[in-house]
Protein backbone atom coordinates (compact mmCIF):
# COMPACT_ATOMS: atom_id res chain seq x y z
CA UNK A 1 0.00 0.00 0.00
CA UNK A 2 1.34 3.05 -0.90
CA UNK A 3 1.63 6.74 1.46
CA UNK A 4 0.10 9.50 0.08
CA UNK A 5 1.39 12.86 1.70
CA UNK A 6 0.17 15.69 0.08
CA UNK A 7 -1.90 16.82 2.93
CA UNK A 8 1.31 16.43 5.09
CA UNK A 9 3.98 18.21 2.54
CA UNK A 10 1.18 21.33 2.09
CA UNK A 11 1.03 21.44 6.07
CA UNK A 12 4.92 21.74 6.06
CA UNK A 13 5.62 23.83 2.98
CA UNK A 14 2.82 26.42 4.31
CA UNK A 15 4.18 26.02 7.97
CA UNK A 16 7.77 26.98 6.59
CA UNK A 17 6.46 29.84 4.29
CA UNK A 18 4.30 31.78 6.91
CA UNK A 19 7.43 32.07 8.81
CA UNK A 20 9.34 33.33 5.96
CA UNK A 21 6.35 36.15 5.55
CA UNK A 22 7.93 39.39 5.14
CA UNK A 23 11.51 38.18 3.02
CA UNK A 24 12.56 39.41 -0.22
CA UNK A 25 12.12 38.21 -3.69
CA UNK A 26 11.47 34.70 -3.67
CA UNK A 27 12.59 34.04 -0.22
CA UNK A 28 8.92 34.24 0.81
CA UNK A 29 7.29 32.50 -2.13
CA UNK A 30 9.23 29.46 -3.22
CA UNK A 31 9.55 26.53 -0.26
CA UNK A 32 13.18 25.50 -1.21
CA UNK A 33 14.45 29.26 -1.03
CA UNK A 34 12.44 30.29 1.91
CA UNK A 35 13.85 26.89 3.56
CA UNK A 36 17.20 27.75 2.95
CA UNK A 37 16.77 31.41 4.00
CA UNK A 38 14.64 30.06 7.37
CA UNK A 39 17.70 27.69 8.27
CA UNK A 40 20.11 31.05 8.04
CA UNK A 41 17.61 33.30 9.71
CA UNK A 42 17.09 31.59 12.50
CA UNK A 43 21.29 31.05 12.77
CA UNK A 44 21.79 34.63 12.78
CA UNK A 45 19.05 35.07 15.26
CA UNK A 46 20.78 32.86 17.56
CA UNK A 47 24.14 34.72 17.56
CA UNK A 48 22.84 38.15 17.59
CA UNK A 49 21.35 36.81 20.72
CA UNK A 50 24.48 35.91 21.60
CA UNK A 51 25.78 39.71 20.98
CA UNK A 52 23.31 41.52 22.29
CA UNK A 53 24.58 41.04 25.75
CA UNK A 54 27.69 42.63 24.89
CA UNK A 55 26.19 45.89 23.24
CA UNK A 56 23.78 46.41 26.06
CA UNK A 57 27.32 46.47 27.96
CA UNK A 58 28.86 49.16 25.62
CA UNK A 59 25.72 51.26 25.79
CA UNK A 60 25.73 51.12 29.62
CA UNK A 61 29.57 52.00 29.66
CA UNK A 62 28.97 55.04 26.97
CA UNK A 63 25.83 56.57 29.81
CA UNK A 64 28.25 55.98 32.79
CA UNK A 65 31.18 57.69 30.95
CA UNK A 66 28.50 60.60 30.08
CA UNK A 67 27.34 61.19 33.42
CA UNK A 68 31.06 60.90 34.16
CA UNK A 69 31.44 64.28 32.25
CA UNK A 70 29.88 66.36 34.93
CA UNK A 71 32.61 65.18 37.83
CA UNK A 72 35.60 65.24 35.24
CA UNK A 73 36.10 61.68 36.35
CA UNK A 74 37.80 58.95 34.14
CA UNK A 75 35.21 55.59 33.65
CA UNK A 76 38.01 53.39 34.32
CA UNK A 77 39.11 55.18 37.55
CA UNK A 78 35.56 55.15 38.78
CA UNK A 79 35.36 51.73 38.48
CA UNK A 80 38.99 51.15 40.02
CA UNK A 81 37.54 53.04 42.66
CA UNK A 82 34.64 51.61 42.59
CA UNK A 83 36.14 48.04 43.13
CA UNK A 84 38.99 49.25 45.62
CA UNK A 85 35.49 50.94 47.85
CA UNK A 86 33.90 47.80 47.76
CA UNK A 87 31.01 49.70 45.71
CA UNK A 88 29.05 46.13 44.56
CA UNK A 89 27.08 48.61 41.51
CA UNK A 90 27.05 46.49 37.91
CA UNK A 91 26.92 48.79 35.06
CA UNK A 92 23.24 48.28 34.18
CA UNK A 93 22.06 49.92 37.20
CA UNK A 94 25.01 52.71 36.94
CA UNK A 95 23.93 53.45 33.38
CA UNK A 96 20.10 54.03 35.02
CA UNK A 97 21.30 56.39 37.86
CA UNK A 98 23.25 58.51 35.84
CA UNK A 99 20.34 59.07 33.10
CA UNK A 100 17.23 58.64 35.37
CA UNK A 101 18.40 59.98 38.79
CA UNK A 102 21.36 62.23 38.53
CA UNK A 103 21.64 63.07 42.04
CA UNK A 104 22.22 59.59 43.31
CA UNK A 105 25.30 58.79 40.55
CA UNK A 106 26.32 62.35 41.99
CA UNK A 107 26.55 60.63 45.25
CA UNK A 108 27.71 57.22 44.30
CA UNK A 109 30.80 59.14 42.63
CA UNK A 110 31.56 60.84 45.60
CA UNK A 111 31.51 58.14 47.31
CA UNK A 112 33.77 56.57 44.95
CA UNK A 113 36.48 59.72 45.19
Amino acid sequence: MRVKRGITKKRKHKKVLEQTKGFRLSYSKLYRRAREALLHAKQYSYGHRRKRQGQFRRLWIERINAGLTESEMKYSTFIHNLKTKNIELNRKILADLALNHTSVFAEVVKSAK
